[in-house]
């Protein structure tokens, strides 16, 4: 029969999980900008719909850096020595 986890070991992989999570997001996020403003051809005069969808993900980029900062930081404090 299989061991239960623990609940530290519960913790562990759900932070683990959200943190892999929300960086590959970021990481997507990042790439799909650079690869539009490297490879796609833009016009002379940016649409006004353009514009709020790019203001849009630089919020939304904003927030994952902050969520995967605060992961990051939060349980890099909680080591427990035995």
């Amino acid at each position: 029969m299989k061991e239960r986890y623990t609940a530290e070991q519960l913790h562990a992989r759900m932070v683990a999980i959200v943190g892999i999570t929300l960086g590959l997001v970021f990481a997507v996020v990042v790439i799909g900008f650079v690869y539009g403003l490297l490879f796609v051809s833009q016009p002379l005069e940016q649409a006004p719909n353009d514009k709020e969808f790019i203001s849009l993900m630089a919020t939304i980029v904003t927030f994952l850096s902050g969520t995967l900062a605060g992961i990051v930081a939060s349980n890099g404090m909680n080591v427990n020595n035995p």
